[in-house]
């Protein structure tokens, strides 16, 4: 194998999940052989006819013993126990690629394979999935989170050119900073949705009707203005310093929802401080905000 090209390889998914069945398509449609693939649910039999047809499903085992490249596409948990048992079982040989796609692992969790000699990676596409086949075309344009052994630039060079191949965009993860990373893009996206369907449960129990059709252009133009502007792109009553608004926000969330007025108060305050951290909003007014989010509404 060339370093930063990988040759055709035989290529095994474990397993055909949502991310593991569309890596697997896209790395077919790179050139390579996917030669087996895993699942057991009906969702992943479906999924794996669709994007990974005429693949035979095999036993999780002789998917990876039969791999020149392994892709274990398994939940973040599930992954240390399930290498651990590979390698006891003698799956893995020297000269095989083994890589996983959680985001919270680097490669450390891939110790077990390494003592059998194989090349280890994490490749975390940094984008959701719904497992159907316009992923695939999805990943381009996409970021990828590549992390290697610290010291094997072989090794970086082939995850990346992976990468490229799916049509993706490399980016390097150190090994140490892999859990803050996945934590990062946890925050953003996965609180994200619920603040998005908090805010549409909201105008829907007020009878305001679709509430989808009205927030997707206020909630799209402050995704790119935040994406172009950074704290710039902050605005509405808190980044304002109008209290008095924030205190009715606080008193009608209050009246239908506790716990969602708790979560209003915790991020208008944070919202409170990076704009006077900005320079948006004056000290006195950062006050007055603060203060407000901090008293009883009733």
């Amino acid at each position: 194998m060339a370093a930063g090209r990988p040759a055709r390889l035989a290529v095994g998914v474990v397993s055909a999940g949502r991310v593991g069945a569309v890596l697997g398509a896209a790395l077919a449609a790179a050139g390579h052989h996917v030669v087996a693939t895993s699942g057991v649910s009906r969702d992943s039999v479906r999924r794996a006819e669709a994007l990974l047809p005429d693949v035979p499903l095999k036993a999780p085992d002789d998917v990876v013993a039969g791999a020149d490249l392994a892709l274990l596409a398994v939940p973040d948990d599930v992954l240390p126990g399930l290498v651990r048992g590979f390698a006891a079982a003698g799956c893995f040989r020297p000269g095989q690629i083994v890589v996983h796609t959680s985001g919270a692992h680097g490669v450390g969790v891939l110790a077990p394979a390494v003592e059998h000699g194989v090349l280890p990676l994490a490749l975390h596409p940094v984008l959701t999935f719904t497992g159907r086949s316009e992923d695939v075309a999805r990943l381009h344009g996409a970021c990828v989170g590549v992390t290697a052994t610290e010291d094997d630039e072989v090794g970086w060079s082939v995850g990346e050119a992976l990468v490229v191949e799916m049509g993706a965009e490399p980016v390097r993860v150190p090994e140490a900073v892999r859990p803050l990373y996945h934590a990062a893009l946890a925050h953003g996206a996965n609180h994200l949705v619920t603040l998005v369907r908090d805010c549409a449960d909201l105008l829907d129990r007020a009878g305001i009707r679709p509430a989808e059709r009205l927030i997707a252009p206020l909630l799209s133009a402050a995704l790119d203005n935040a994406l172009r502007h950074g704290d710039r792109a902050l605005t509405g009553p808190v980044a304002r310093g109008d209290a008095g608004t924030v205190a009715v926000h606080l008193r009608e969330l209050d009246a239908v929802d506790p716990d969602l007025a708790r979560t209003y108060r915790a991020l208008a305050s944070r919202t409170a401080h990076r704009a006077q951290a900005a320079g948006m909003l004056p000290d006195h007014a950062a006050q007055d905000v603060l203060r407000t989010l901090q008293e009883d509404p009733q």
